[in-house]
């Protein structure tokens, strides 16, 4: 299930869950992916909650096994969370649509989901990924391009991305 909260250029429910079944397969993941395209205000409030970090972030991935200690289903891989915001100001920086953008961010999450965790695997999961988006003619991916986003109070100054695994606090 795709739920568009907040509007990106490009981007439609039916297109983009077109997009996740797709890569699924492609990133070893079984069970259904949940994903929500919303604004840098609920992303802050969810990585917030899950992670601690008052501050929005591009990408949140929930796996389901993390979604209150069981699985809600049985068919259910896990839940993405996405900045509409973050993601159009990435496509404009970085020179591409902000719908390829938001590829970029569900390519990442569904990796997270599939348990590769680049800050802790030594590479393994930006080979991945690198591979993956080279298969599905995406651009640059997070990994290599060093997860450096503008930071919203002054368009100079980078920030490091906060894309990573949110687990529910116990």
């Amino acid at each position: 299930m795709v739920i568009l909260e907040k509007k990106v250029a490009g981007v439609t429910q039916q297109g983009l869950s077109r997009f996740v079944q797709r890569v699924r397969p492609m990133a070893g993941l079984p069970g259904r992916v949940n994903v929500l395209i919303t604004s840098n205000s609920r992303m802050t409030t969810l990585n917030s909650r899950f992670r601690g970090k008052n501050q929005a972030t591009d990408v949140l991935s929930f796996p389901a096994a993390a979604l209150n200690g069981h699985t809600r289903e049985k068919t259910l891989a896990g839940e993405l969370a996405i900045s509409a915001e973050i993601a159009a100001q990435n496509a404009v920086r970085l020179g591409h649509s902000p719908a390829l953008e938001v590829k970029v961010l569900v390519l990442h999450g569904i990796l997270h989901l599939a348990g590769y965790d680049h800050e802790r695997d030594n590479g393994k999961m930006a080979r991945k990924e690198a591979e993956l988006r080279r298969a599905l003619k995406l651009p640059a991916a997070l990994i290599e391009r060093g997860h450096v986003l503008p930071d919203e109070g002054a368009k100079t100054s980078p920030r490091k991305s906060q894309a990573t695994v949110a687990r529910r606090p116990a």
